[in-house]
């Protein structure tokens, strides 16, 4: 005598919906505040606009804190976008599981260098 009541459900995907989607808004409010406070500080600097200014900007502890913080919420963001893009339009396993780790490691890759170009201002 079989006990199977009710239906054989699929289940695909990792319901990661609204984390993704809080995720994303948040991490995209960081980035616009970080570019609101960086044109802010460009627009209301003196003289022009050169190697100088920037280190300037990026000299005090603040600043280099925040942009710390803004490469972070990037790679995120931008881990979360193509995390649900491989997994939405890419169907063999294989495939997918290389083009993730793939982006993680460029991913992973454009943050150090970002930490590295930060750290040498």
């Amino acid at each position: 005598m079989s006990d199977n009541y009710g239906y054989k459900r699929t289940v695909v995907g990792a319901h990661y919906g609204l984390r993704d989607w809080l995720s994303q808004r948040v991490t995209a409010a960081l980035m616009v505040l970080f570019t609101l406070a960086l044109l802010a500080q460009l627009i209301f600097s003196k003289g022009p606009v050169g190697y100088d200014l920037w280190a300037g900007i990026f000299a005090s502890q603040w600043m280099k804190f925040l942009t710390f913080i803004v490469l972070i919420a990037l790679a995120w963001h931008a881990w979360v976008g193509m995390r649900n893009i491989w997994m939405d339009y890419i169907k063999p396993v294989g495939l997918r599981l290389a083009l993730q780790v793939f982006t993680l490691a460029w991913l992973v890759g454009c943050t150090a260098w970002g930490f590295q170009v930060l750290w040498r201002m």
